[in-house]
């Protein structure tokens, strides 16, 4: 592929994160919205008229007629969680890429399927973790590498709202995989994860709502380094929604919230402070894309920024602590 031919895009499904990133396409160079699919024909065109191109974006009404459309090259993946693991095989055996929305799956088991087919296909897959690619996340790795904040030891992370949505809700629904690990405790996971390294053990709690998810949960998670993390999610309250990695000569708060923050600062032992603003590109899903389209500009099968191995090992510390909390999933069951 040419270093700066068009990436045609293609979503697959058509609810808010969906709209989000059809928004963040507009503000992508070389990259299009080719086609939109919906389970009705209806509201995959009212996607298209409203985020597309007259000219350019197809409406399918069926998810399989836009995995075998020949004029897409990449195909974001934007249903609930337990719908993921279907529609990533049925995407990869068309052919396509994909970016998948986190949580990559429901569990380990259905992610190490998707994995296997994409190696097997020689096909590029990636998790939709947007926040690893915002310039403040790159910043603040920077600054870790300068050694201006010493040697980091630990990470405090949280995110959390309060819903007052009804139990068919995705977010309390255990058929749409709901719970606060799932939707929001990946976050801390996964930047905790990007700082501090691989996770050796976790120990979680949660409190279990009347449909039987998590929600609210707190984990410790140790690190193969030695380091130490303290991570919540909740759906219960509002939270500070900070991240804090601290280290032997100081700190570095990404401010809320710190998932899509342009904002962090630097504070010292000796007292300094500094702040520093790191603009996103529109709505911040911009920069996911653009790594996608490099990826596979340049031939690559995954991101080495996202790398498969470690939505993996994220997958798995999440299956452990919904284990440790009590949370199962129909797709927990399949043998």
């Amino acid at each position: 592929m040419t270093q700066n031919r068009t990436i045609r895009w293609g979503i697959l499904g058509t609810g808010k994160i969906a709209k989000a990133f059809a928004t963040a396409l507009k503000d992508t160079p070389d990259a299009v919205l080719a086609a939109v699919a919906s389970r009705s024909v209806d509201s995959a065109t009212s996607f298209a008229t409203e985020y597309g191109s007259h000219e350019l974006t197809k409406s399918h009404g069926s998810y399989q007629a836009l995995a075998d459309d020949p004029d897409v090259d990449a195909i974001y993946i934007a249903t609930p969680h337990p719908m993921h693991h279907e529609n990533a095989l049925m995407c990869l055996n068309a052919g396509k890429a994909i970016l998948v929305e986190k949580a990559f799956t429901v569990n380990r088991r259905e992610a190490e399927e998707i994995v296997a087919l994409a190696r097997a296909r020689k096909l590029f897959v990636m998790e939709a973790m947007w926040t690893r690619f915002h310039p403040s996340l790159l910043e603040a790795k920077r600054i870790v590498a300068s050694g201006e904040i010493g040697t980091v030891a630990t990470i405090q992370a949280d995110l959390g709202f309060y819903s007052d949505a009804g139990p068919e809700h995705r977010l309390f629904n255990p058929a749409l995989g709901g719970g606060s690990l799932l939707d929001l405790g990946i976050y801390p996971l996964s930047i905790a994860a990007y700082f501090l390294g691989p996770v050796q053990s976790v120990k979680a709690s949660g409190q279990l709502g009347p449909t039987g998810v998590d929600v609210q949960a707190v984990f410790a998670l140790t690190h193969e380094n030695g380091g130490l993390s303290a991570c919540s999610s909740s759906l219960l309250a509002r939270t500070p929604v900070e991240c804090t990695i601290c280290g032997s000569k100081g700190f570095i708060r990404l401010h809320s919230r710190f998932h899509n923050t342009e904002d962090l600062t630097v504070e010292l032992n000796d007292g300094t402070r500094r702040a520093v603003h790191v603009p996103n590109i529109g709505n911040g899903y911009a920069h996911e894309i653009i790594e996608v389209n490099r990826c596979l500009r340049e031939g690559l099968l995954e991101s080495p920024v996202m790398p498969l191995d470690e939505t993996l090992a994220l997958m798995g510390v999440l299956d452990e602590m919904r284990k440790q909390i009590g949370v199962v999933y129909e797709a927990d069951r399949v043998v």
